[in-house]
């Protein structure tokens, strides 16, 4: 899906309703990716096996360097870490999408820079014309989900969101939904490789256009 959206661009112009309907429907069916399962509150019979989840055939359980073996301590941060990691790449190669279609925010981003959101360039050039200080607000707000918020030190990605605010209580969904979640994430993380590098190389974030 992410992979399928990092080749796409929306048609803007006279198509621009449509599409903003569009983005709507995307960030609603993107927001199940990023909600979190309820494995920290579960019950033992609603229990999923996180080494189960995003084992995709043909290749099984893909530990070319048996890390599982070696190392199993380290296997439920390391699942932890690719979670997380394709939740923010979900949400990037959206936001990707978004803007390359020039669909912004009204008014200023700073009021005294004279810098208005629509004035803010697309792809990785876009970061460098934010003021010092509202990278600073970035940061900090980086710092404020990863410490207190959805601290990274929670495995289980759990923190008490639901999926659209209840539990799931069939096994067979919840974990069809996690390995959703994981496959979905790790194509958005390949995916919005594959857009800054093109965006950097040539200027044309989504190629084949």
């Amino acid at each position: 899906f992410a992979l399928f959206l990092s080749l796409c661009r929306f048609p803007s112009n006279s198509t621009k309703s449509t599409m903003k309907l569009a983005v709507a429907a995307l960030l609603v069916g993107s927001a199940a990716a990023f909600a979190p399962a309820q494995t920290g509150r579960a019950t033992s019979s609603l229990a999923v096996s996180e080494i189960e989840l995003g084992v995709t055939e043909p290749l099984g359980v893909f530990d070319p360097l048996g890390w599982l073996e070696t190392e199993p301590e380290a296997f439920e941060r390391r699942r932890a870490v690719e979670r997380k990691h394709g939740r923010v790449a979900m949400a990037a190669v959206l936001g990707t999408i978004v803007h390359q279609n020039h669909w912004t925010f009204d008014g200023y981003l700073s009021k005294s820079a004279d810098l208005k959101f629509s004035d803010v360039p697309v792809g990785v050039d876009g970061i460098r014309a934010i003021p010092t200080a509202g990278l600073a607000q970035i940061l900090a707000f980086f710092a404020l989900v990863e410490l207190a918020w959805m601290p990274a030190s929670k495995y289980d990605g759990d923190y008490g969101v639901g999926y659209f605010g209840t539990d799931i209580k069939d096994p067979e969904e919840k974990a069809r939904k996690l390995n959703v979640e994981l496959n979905n994430g790790r194509a958005a993380m390949m995916g919005i490789l594959g857009i800054m590098v093109h965006d950097v190389l040539d200027g044309k974030p989504f190629i084949f256009i």
